[in-house]
């Protein structure tokens, strides 16, 4: 894993799009609605390197030579009395990469990076009933709760959403 840093994103924006557009043309549920045009998905990432810069957020990236087949980011609390959490985000693995245990590697540097930066607390979103909720739940995570309707889906469906936390490892 590779932590990038702004210039860093802002050079692997072609890829991270492409990994993005995979995931939404597979049916993750990753704030975007299908069909995604690789512009709007490098627009995106491109918008994120001042939160990047700012150390706001961190992005991990998994490389095979220049394609990023996953990625995972941490976002920092600002306000003063959040600045012990952080929120796991955007966990994304290219649908070629699925079942080699990428998900669960990106999701372990994001536990151990939040433990060296001092974070005691880690909480994240995903679907209800997608394959990643199946991921937090195998890799130790606490469900707090299910919001009926939270967002939609790819193709515009409003669907649940599950809500996790976990202390970093």
């Amino acid at each position: 894993m590779t932590r990038l840093s702004a210039a860093g994103l802002l050079a692997a924006g072609r890829s991270l799009a492409d990994l993005v557009c995979d995931a939404v043309e597979g049916g993750s549920s990753i704030g975007f609605l299908a069909p995604l045009d690789p512009a709007e998905a490098a627009a995106w990432w491109e918008g994120l390197a001042p939160e990047v810069a700012g150390g706001r957020t961190a992005v991990w990236a998994a490389r095979d030579g220049d394609r990023i087949l996953g990625t995972v980011q941490l976002r920092f609390g600002g306000m003063p009395n959040g600045r012990h959490r952080a929120e796991v985000a955007k966990l994304i693995v290219h649908r070629d990469a699925r079942g080699r245990g990428l998900g669960r590697r990106l999701l372990e540097t994001a536990e151990r990076e939040a433990a060296a930066s001092g974070i005691s607390l880690l909480v994240l979103d995903t679907q209800t009933g997608s394959p990643a909720e199946r991921l937090y739940r195998s890799a130790g995570w606490t469900e707090a709760g299910t919001i009926p309707d939270y967002a939609a889906d790819t193709e515009g469906v409003l669907r649940p959403t599950t809500l996790f936390h976990k202390k970093p490892l």
